[in-house]
């Protein structure tokens, strides 16, 4: 603070009269030194970015067989194995790769055994599962029905020799061999595997003192709908002696391994925060996949929902828009990567394998209300785990002693307060609305002025220029506004009650007590965020209770007065540093980490390709860093209104945008690289229809097609084959639909045969009161379709027409969007053909929903071949485009078919 006295050589005004030096020593000149203001903002974006650099960039050394002996874990073993599954390429359910990829697990698992502790029995089972169905009731599967045959797994279990009773208590480390068409998948999921089986070496020389056996499951199938897990827990003799699941998985590739799935007892998380070496885990993970805003599914899934049991659930997240695509490579595995999840999990299993709480049943029955775990680590070197009783015990008090507070201050403050309150909290939304407007605003115009609607893929640090800056600069334009306003009311109290003050000093109290009010309304907001999070029981409503309770606890201390008499001062620096070390120590690098991964989301964003809008995924990401800007920055916002550096901070914003914007136009920074592709699809299809296997002359032409917002045309310049883009031609791969797409029809009739297309025959119709309609399914070559009955549909079974093996049974089935979804995935030795007994509606005719489509059955079955023309594309498709697979995604040859209603 600078303070100047006016005229105090002589006490006389301009205008001559003597002025009262009592007065003319309260006047002062408000404002804060700008450098304050920038040293405080570079501190707390170096504090942030060191925070999120230790807490999910340092990994640990990789370490040696020698290093570690017979019992530790040694990355540069694990990663000999991901090695040699890499090497095999992509290896899908139903390939040769895959059956290569068993085999070595099968033989790696076979010299575990030989190697093992002479007091420790390990057996090893090459487990051939029955066919079967999975019906998940929620999450990525609702309205479909799962069914799988002909798949195999690896299962291993470790147990101590002379402890007959451990084997009827068991822990499970699950993860999957099979990877997606499209990728080799040394994240998703080899490492995974590789760290199994390390872990398993280890702990067979462990075992002798467990009084638990570790069950280890290599299955296969997950990528076709977690069928590897399915099959198991509902065929495998074994799952029932299981009391804890443990899944690993991936999102992206390397990097810190964290549980983003917990419970749900909390014993799992409790132990593992007790020996963790480098634990990594956030409820706040846990809410956003649970809620469905992370668009995925794991095993652990079913482990809950099927098997009821509780546990953990891991996976890598680093450079998550490598996900499914070519990129899944060993080369930008990090060093590190696998030594973190390995030794996290070796202490976790020796530990829970010792204990004699692993007892049946007695870890699983929970009252999630009161014992579900709210969990957080801090700096992936501590880790906070307490129960949600102590949380609700935590948040009543807080919430309780904040609304007396508030209510307090009101009652003595009375209408002036009141307003004061008001207007605080319209500066918040003033905030949000600006903030809101600035970031969103150019996350309209990208697609406007760059070559694709998301160009920060390849480089997510560009989210700083492009939204952060404008969400910055708007949050404190619109926060100022709001001070504006605010002052200004202030003022005009102040004149009616301190008239013996000169209009100078009032000016100037007010400007301070305006600067105390917004910093209090940012307290505010983070309560309603606590009451909200606390009503709705979020398990990361602890993130509110931090902002809310570390800001406060420093203003009451270093700011607050018991004496409404006393002067308003100047927020002091110290207040803010030391309110805000805590609340950023615990969650800025959780923020900066979840940016990175909707950045890399966003690579298949756009699960209808062509039905989202463009803009769509740079504006999600600019409402995050909006939304994260407003609740973070909002004290330090407070901070500047006074300052002399609102026109440098607002200045340097506008150039990182502008300067970001630049780059962008000019195309410095291509938005995708050979190591960060745009995900496409490159099908052969061959369409189909007609009545009990008479088909009409079949339609056939390549597609193209993307999951990654905007246009093709730089795409489809580079392959030059002839393709046309548009949204004419609407393509159902059942049931998600081609909005926008490329085509070509030339050259496309080799490659296929009219004996390689699926029939649907209808066998027999039963009109009576309940219509019964029996249909022969024949899927020629394939053992992967996918089949959609109409909600006209009440109920059906499936059955394996060979030999009358009942797939699908008669139960409760659900529908999504007028559809229920069969999603079949095998083995080469799987069934092609079918019996569909198809039980009808009563006044069908009456149904709505998909009358549109006049279509009682939808078929496309895969093949995984590439014709000639199909070959030439993916030849010439672009180094910066990936093919993309997930579990819907058909393969580079598909077969559509359909039979109409009125059949």
């Amino acid at each position: 603070m600078r303070n100047r006295s006016k005229n105090s050589s002589d006490g006389v005004s301009k205008s001559g009269k003597v002025v009262d030096q009592e007065k003319i020593k309260n006047v002062v000149t408000v404002k804060r030194s700008g450098y304050t203001v920038v040293a405080l903002f570079i501190l707390i974006v170096h504090g942030i970015w060191a925070v999120h650099r230790y807490q999910f960039e340092i990994l640990p050394d990789p370490l040696t067989a020698q290093e570690v002996g017979k019992r530790g874990f040694s990355e540069e073993e694990a990663m000999k194995h991901v090695e040699e599954l890499t090497q095999l390429g992509p290896h899908p359910v139903g390939s040769d790769n895959l059956e290569l990829g068993l085999q070595y697990v099968l033989e790696a698992a076979e010299n575990i055994k030989k190697t093992a502790h002479w007091e420790v029995d390990v057996e090893v089972d090459l487990f051939h599962v029955s066919s079967g169905a999975n019906i998940l009731v929620g999450g990525l599967f609702k309205g479909k029905t799962l069914v799988y045959s002909d798949l195999k797994h690896v299962v291993l279990r470790i147990s101590p020799k002379y402890v007959s009773e451990a084997t009827d208590s068991a822990i499970l480390v699950s993860s999957h061999i099979d990877t997606v068409y499209s990728a080799e998948g040394a994240g998703d999921c080899s490492s995974c595997v590789a760290v199994m089986l390390e872990l398993a070496r280890g702990i067979s020389h462990w075992a002798h003192g467990f009084k638990n056996s570790v069950i280890f499951l290599f299955n296969t199938g997950e990528e076709e709908g977690l069928n590897g897990a399915h099959s198991f827990i509902t065929q495998h003799p074994w799952s029932s002696t299981i009391r804890m699941a443990i899944d690993l998985e991936a999102m992206g590739i390397g990097g810190t391994s964290a549980i983003f799935q917990a419970g749900p007892h909390p014993w799992a998380i409790e132990n593992y925060a007790l020996v963790a070496k480098y634990p990594s885990a956030q409820i706040l993970a846990q809410d956003l996949f649970t809620s469905g805003v992370i668009k995925s599914a794991t095993d652990f899934q079913v482990y809950k929902e099927v098997a009821g049991l509780s546990g953990l659930d891991f996976a890598y997240a680093d450079n998550t828009a490598v996900y499914h695509t070519k990129n899944d490579k060993l080369k930008l595995l990090k060093p590190g990567s696998l030594q973190h999840l390995g030794e996290n999990m070796l202490a976790f299993l020796l530990h829970t394998a010792a204990s004699t709480e692993l007892a049946k049943g007695k870890a699983m029955a929970v009252n999630e209300k009161t014992d579900a775990a709210i969990y957080f680590d801090i700096l992936g070197t501590y880790m906070i785990v307490f129960r949600q009783r102590l949380a609700n015990m935590l948040y009543n008090s807080v919430i309780m002693q904040s609304i007396m507070i508030w209510a307090t201050s009101l009652v003595m403050g009375g209408p002036p307060a009141a307003i004061t309150l008001s207007l605080s909290f319209l500066s918040i939304i003033l905030m949000w609305i600006s903030s809101l407007l600035f970031s969103t605003t150019i996350a309209f115009i990208l697609p406007l002025i760059s070559s694709s609607p998301v160009p920060f893929v390849s480089t997510p640090w560009l989210i700083i220029g492009l939204f952060a800056s404008p969400a910055f600069l708007g949050a404190l334009t619109g926060q100022h506004i709001g001070y504006l306003i605010l002052k200004s009311y202030i003022s005009r109290v102040f004149s009616k009650k301190m008239e013996n003050l000169s209009p100078v000093v009032r000016s100037n109290r007010a400007k301070l007590e305006a600067e105390r009010s917004l910093y209090k309304s940012g307290l505010l907001q983070w309560l309603i965020l606590l009451i909200v999070g606390h009503y709705f029981k979020v398990g990361s409503s602890y993130v509110a209770l931090v902002w809310l309770a570390s800001p406060a606890f420093a203003y009451g201390l270093l700011e607050a007065t018991l004496s409404p008499a006393r002067a308003p001062k100047a927020l002091k620096t110290i207040t803010l540093i030391f309110g805000l070390f805590v609340p950023f120590l615990i969650s800025g690098g959780m923020f900066i980490r979840l940016a990175g991964t909707l950045a890399g989301m966003v690579v298949r964003l756009d699960r209808n390709p062509g039905g989202s809008p463009e803009w769509l995924g740079s504006v999600t990401v600019a409402v995050y860093i909006s939304a994260v800007i407003c609740l973070t920055l909002v004290y330090i916002l407070s901070y500047i209104h006074i300052s002399g550096a609102k026109k440098l901070i607002a200045i340097a914003s506008f150039i990182v945008c502008g300067f970001s914007l630049i780059v962008v136009i000019a195309g410095i920074i291509p938005p995708f690289t050979d190591d960060v592709s745009r995900a496409v699809n490159v099908v052969h299809v061959v369409e189909a229809s007609g009545r009990n296997g008479e088909h009409k002359e079949p339609n056939s032409y390549i597609s193209l097609f993307s999951t990654t917002p905007g246009k093709l045309t730089k795409e489809i310049e580079h392959i030059d084959e002839g393709f046309v883009c548009g949204r004419e031609k609407n393509t159902d791969f059942v049931t998600f639909t081609t909005s926008y797409s490329c085509w070509a029809e030339n050259d496309s009739v080799q490659g296929w045969t009219k004996n390689d297309i699926p029939t649907l025959n209808v066998e027999t119709d039963l009109k009576t009161d309940e219509r019964i309609t029996q249909v022969t399914i024949d899927t020629k070559l394939s053992t992967r379709w996918s089949l959609a009955i109409s909600n006209k549909i009440e109920d059906f079974r499936l059955k394996d027409a060979e030999n009358g093996e009942e797939l699908i049974q008669i139960g409760t089935k659900s529908t999504s969007d007028g559809w229920h979804s069969i999603q079949y995935s095998g083995g080469k030795n799987a069934p092609k053909r079918f019996g569909l007994t198809l039980y009808w509606v009563k006044n069908h005719t009456q149904v709505t929903g998909n009358d549109d489509h006049g279509l009682l059955l939808r078929l496309r079955t895969d093949v995984d071949r590439l014709t000639p023309k199909v070959k030439r594309v993916l030849e010439k498709l672009p180094s910066w485009c990936s093919l993309f697979g997930k579990s819907t995604s058909p393969y580079t040859l598909a077969f559509l078919s359909n039979l109409p209603l009125d059949f």
